[in-house]
């Protein structure tokens, strides 16, 4: 059992925050670093990002000098493990069960702790803040506003946002993004499962956020919008989605397979998000079904420079090398435009075979 003098802050009818000072093997002792990954079912488990090696070691450079100082309290939270007891007034003692291990979790200064914890002096206090959750989602719900606007990629907030609910209405387009994206990556139906490069799978190669943006335009004005409310919505977007992507890697199979972002435009952001536009054209040419988007997709063959043997981009404004377009709005619109007039000139002459296929 540890024992730390407290103060109290009144802040929430719903929470507790506390402040109080304690040794590295301390804090380690009653919460524990939980890293972001999944189990062999998909199922997000835990929150915090990877260490960062060379972050760590500027810390513990720098903290084993005998004059520093580290002001910046870590930030730990509980749900259960953890009494406080009053004294008067602000001051409290918290009393901690360790006996069986870890029974908090680090929600902020994980690469703080993981710098002293290499460090040969046991003497050395920092600061700590406590907040004490009524349940594992309300935990995880604040670790993401703690951190939304402090450098963590917002990748691994966007990756943990499908597991929280009640979280400001600014972040439920993504949050919905976030879940269809999850789904796209780890559902067995799924024509990009495990190819979409995530916190919790690293060895993927499409970025998450660009195919993120692409279901966040779908969202906002496309295909997904007029679906999204009705019952099952986001399995509505995902099926479109996977089935415009199954087309995809048909048509473009030799700029798709064993390509990167750097080999490929077709797996780049930029071709992903480009690419999310010719699918909403093609959504209104029949059912968002892979035979129907293959078909539309047929239009771009030949045309493209996805990779080095294409050639050129023969834009309007100008010929682009294959790896012209970058991931910035100037090119994405410029790329999309080509991608979706080219889509949409022979459309009127498809619809009759479109139809057939429905």
């Amino acid at each position: 059992m540890l024992r730390f003098a407290a103060i109290q802050a009144l802040q929430s009818d719903t929470h507790q925050v506390l402040s109080f000072a304690a040794t590295v093997e301390q804090v380690l002792a009653i919460a524990a670093i939980d890293r972001v990954k999944r189990d062999d079912k998909g199922f997000l488990l835990g929150f915090q990002r990877p260490l960062v090696s060379k972050h760590i070691k500027e810390i513990r450079d720098y903290l084993g000098r005998p004059d520093a100082v580290m002001p910046n309290a870590v930030v730990l939270a509980f749900t259960s493990g953890i009494n406080v007891k009053r004294n008067g007034g602000p001051y409290v003692e918290l009393e901690v069960d360790a006996s069986s291990g870890p029974v908090g979790f680090v929600v902020d200064g994980q690469q703080r702790l993981s710098a002293l914890a290499g460090l040969p002096t046991s003497s050395f206090q920092i600061l700590v803040s406590a907040l004490i959750c009524n349940s594992a989602e309300e935990l995880r719900r604040q670790f993401i506003l703690v951190n939304n606007t402090s450098p963590l990629p917002k990748s691994l907030i966007y990756e943990l946002l499908p597991s929280v609910e009640g979280l400001p209405r600014r972040m439920n387009a993504r949050s919905r993004a976030a879940r269809i994206v999850e789904m796209l990556n780890y559902d067995a139906r799924s024509s990009l499962r495990g190819q979409i490069k995530q916190h919790t799978n690293p060895t993927g190669v499409i970025g998450d956020t660009g195919l993120q943006k692409l279901v966040m335009n779908s969202l906002s004005d496309g295909y997904c919008r007029s679906v999204i409310d009705h019952e099952n919505g986001e399995e509505t977007c995902f099926l479109a989605i996977s089935e415009f992507f199954l087309a995809v890697q048909q048509v473009f199979s030799s700029a798709w397979y064993g390509h990167t972002p750097k080999s490929s435009r077709l797996v780049h952001s930029a071709g992903i998000i480009s690419m999310g536009f010719v699918m909403e054209q093609l959504c209104h040419a029949g059912k968002p079904l892979a035979p129907v988007f293959k078909l539309g997709l047929s239009a771009l063959k030949g045309k493209t420079a996805w990779t080095v043997g294409d050639g050129e981009w023969p834009f309007r404004a100008g010929k682009r090398p294959w790896n012209g377009i970058q991931n910035l709005h100037g090119d994405i619109h410029l790329l999309t435009d080509y991608l979706t007039k080219l889509v949409r000139s022979p459309m009127g002459s498809r619809h009759n075979k479109t139809t057939s296929i429905e």
